[in-house]
């Protein structure tokens, strides 16, 4: 836990300046270019184009073209999700927060990238970006769709600036300023994201008005442009948070909900020990509230490790302790059988 906090407060930090800094900016308007003293007025006559020269045909549209012009945001988003992967498959702690980082950094203040729910309201009427314009988004929604499908909600972990934001601050708060929701008032809390996503999916398709997304979600503050009212609105729930970890996106968020109903049909589940039905280690580490006795709820786990970790901790994990003292007795025996006569 100390390595993770050394690892994470300086990026926090960063982070954190980062965003009470950008909410002073605000774009300038765009402004003429000055005429360079002493140059000569543009005459009208030479102004006007030649009305006898035929105009040069323009270049046919190829996807060589749309690749080349793409080819920087596809290849730094092929970089940031390899790194989510390798991150997620090798179980490192401190890969981990390099790639929450990098996810606040890259998706959320430069590119100001996250699925939102206004895509899924743009996938339920059909009113995507325009494929060929938007390949490095749909590797990105792409990405999303499928890893959540093969191991669970991927996204909500690691790769959502807003969540990996909140996940970094959680390193850095005192644990004694935290408060533990009880486990019937959390479970039903849980709900209430998934009572969200219907009504704001609800209030798009009767009104069409997808300005109100930003009420329901905070990822907004990337682009560094809002109203006063908003800006008190995510003051509150980032205060909120640093008492009850990870506050929007266990209760709140209309896309946890989303891909939490798509995790019903992930492929590779968590693995589970038998001595599961009894231990309580894991269920106490979980900081989402997605272990209930034996059973992951797949809807609510993000795949954050914690659990996997101490399933191949040899010495803190019961099942291998067990191994262990088997292994022992087994042995122990074999030595009282060859010496005796």
């Amino acid at each position: 836990m100390m390595q993770s906090v050394i690892v994470v407060r300086p990026l926090v930090t960063l982070l954190i300046a980062l965003l009470l800094a950008s909410i002073h900016v605000y774009a300038q308007p765009d402004t003429l270019e000055p005429v360079p003293a002493g140059a000569a007025p543009v005459n009208d006559q030479e102004a006007a184009p030649d009305l006898w020269q035929f105009e040069e045909d323009e270049d046919v549209e190829t996807w060589g073209m749309l690749l080349r012009d793409q080819s920087l945001d596809l290849t730094l988003m092929g970089a940031f999700v390899i790194l989510a992967l390798v991150s997620f498959f090798r179980k490192s702690t401190s890969l981990k927060y390099v790639t929450l980082a990098v996810a606040v950094v890259y998706l959320g203040f430069t590119k100001s990238q996250l699925i939102s729910v206004v895509n899924i309201y743009g996938l339920v009427t059909g009113n995507l970006p325009i494929f060929k314009y938007s390949l490095a988004w749909y590797l990105f929604a792409g990405f999303t769709v499928v890893s959540t499908i093969l191991w669970g909600r991927l996204y909500c972990g690691r790769i959502c600036a807003y969540g990996a934001l909140t996940q970094l601050l959680d390193q850095v708060v005192p644990e004694r300023l935290r408060v533990n929701v009880p486990t019937w008032l959390e479970q039903r809390a849980a709900k209430i994201k998934y009572g969200l996503l219907a009504a704001t999916i609800l209030y798009f398709l009767v009104t069409a008005d997808i300005v109100a997304y930003r009420y329901v979600e905070p990822f907004w503050m990337f682009t560094r442009r809002g109203t006063t009212g908003l800006w008190i609105g995510l003051t509150v729930l980032l205060v909120a948070t640093v008492f009850v970890r990870n506050l929007y996106c266990r209760f709140l968020c209309p896309v946890g909900a989303a891909l939490g109903v798509l995790s019903k049909l992930t492929v590779f589940r968590i693995k589970r020990w038998s001595e599961c039905n009894t231990c309580k280690l894991c269920e106490k580490t979980c900081e989402w509230g997605a272990i209930r006795g034996p059973e992951i709820v797949m809807t609510e786990c993000v795949r954050c490790d914690d659990c996997e970790r101490l399933y191949m901790d040899t010495a803190k994990c019961p099942h291998w302790l067990l191994i262990r003292k088997r292994n022992k007795v087994s042995a122990s025996g074999v030595r009282v059988q060859s010496l005796a006569p």
